[in-house]
């Protein structure tokens, strides 16, 4: 299988039709001033020079603000120095991120003179109250609607979803994971709400109007969402924003995050408690009581079985009293794995007993 490379161009806050409450495009990205079709291609270029693989599988992604609601000529513009790439065989694919509410027959016939193959959809909830809470100026029914004339024109379908937009629930989040899945997406993003500055999410935090959720708690019900996802065989490409200057920790005073539940490895924390559950699942099945366990996995799920700061390693001794023991063996397939009993409690009491007389 080729390796994937995504060359992402941002175009900050190009094409939407007002602010939504939680967003600034501008501090998210990074990105100050109004791109060029020079611009596009000079970034194309850096990151060419940099992708050593010859044989890989390159895609422009056009991401931030709403792509097909930007001027028609600009559009046109992007999409050409892209797609001269593509005809020059040395980038596959074009990707873009934009609102439900732009999409339709002529602007996906435009796309599709390009080569573009992936649209984002930017669902966020399919609460339609907390969708206006949010400032959002669309309805689900603009997504059903979009996310259906995608497929059938025969793009691949990507969503991206918040949790803990204001008036939002655990259920709420939920349920548009529910209805997101019978609309049959390829891929979705998940995003727990950070308080970005200059914002209208900021003024209503500062006022009390809004409460952003706990860290804990946006990694319990991120992790619902991503097993939802999963089962349904939805690639999850992304859970939380990418880590830049601009994104990370409150305390940094160059961040643009004021507060929220902001993590640098809060993918890996997902993850890292999802293996968490399946190893103590695993473990209760067990008929003995357990005292040192050998999980073996995949070399590429090292990092997540141990936990972020070996946080499973010394979960699983907290609780439980469980030593746990992880052999890497590649024929194990990613996201799969072996549990043997090393040591029951039994057996560590003779061991006890055996230092004792000697």
């Amino acid at each position: 299988m080729k390796k994937q490379y995504i060359i992402p161009v941002f175009v900050p806050h190009l094409g939407c039709p007002n602010d939504c409450v939680f967003c600034n495009q501008k501090s998210i990205s990074g990105q100050k001033k109004m791109i060029t079709k020079e611009d596009v291609k000079n970034t194309i270029e850096f990151y060419l020079k940099n992708i050593k693989q010859k044989d890989a599988y390159i895609e422009v992604a056009f991401f931030g603000g709403s792509f097909t609601g930007i001027d028609t000529k600009l559009q046109e513009e992007f999409l050409q120095v892209a797609y001269d790439y593509i005809k020059e065989g040395k980038v596959q694919s074009i990707r873009i991120s934009t609102r439900p509410d732009y999409i339709n027959k002529e602007i996906l016939k435009r796309l599709k003179k390009y080569k573009v193959k992936t649209i984002e959809l930017g669902v966020q909830s399919a609460n339609d109250f907390i969708l206006a809470k949010s400032g959002r100026g669309h309805t689900f029914e603009d997504v059903k609607k979009a996310s259906r004339l995608i497929r059938w024109n025969g793009f691949r379908l990507g969503h991206q979803m918040m949790v803990g937009l204001p008036e939002s629930t655990r259920l709420d989040e939920i349920e548009t994971a529910k209805k997101l899945i019978k609309l049959k997406p390829k891929m979705v993003r998940i995003y727990p709400v950070l308080i970005i500055k200059n914002t209208k999410l900021e003024k209503d935090y500062i006022e009390g109007k809004y409460k952003p959720l706990p860290l804990v708690q946006a990694i319990e019900t991120c992790k619902e969402l991503y097993i939802m996802f999963n089962k349904k065989k939805i690639e999850v490409i992304r859970i939380g924003l990418q880590n830049t200057d601009e994104i990370t920790s409150p305390d940094d005073e160059n961040s643009q995050v004021v507060d929220g539940p902001y993590h640098p490895a809060f993918r890996q924390l997902v993850e890292s408690s999802m293996w968490y559950d399946a190893i103590v699942n695993k473990i209760k099945k067990l008929n003995v009581k357990v005292k040192e366990v050998e999980v073996i996995i995949n070399p590429i799920d090292v990092n997540n079985v141990v936990g972020h700061k070996r946080e499973n390693i010394e979960k699983l001794r907290e609780m439980y009293n469980v030593d746990l023991k992880v052999k890497q063996d590649k024929s194990i397939k990613p996201g799969k794995s072996k549990i043997n009993i090393t040591k029951t409690y039994a057996d560590f009491l003779v061991d006890e007993k055996e230092k004792i007389s000697k």
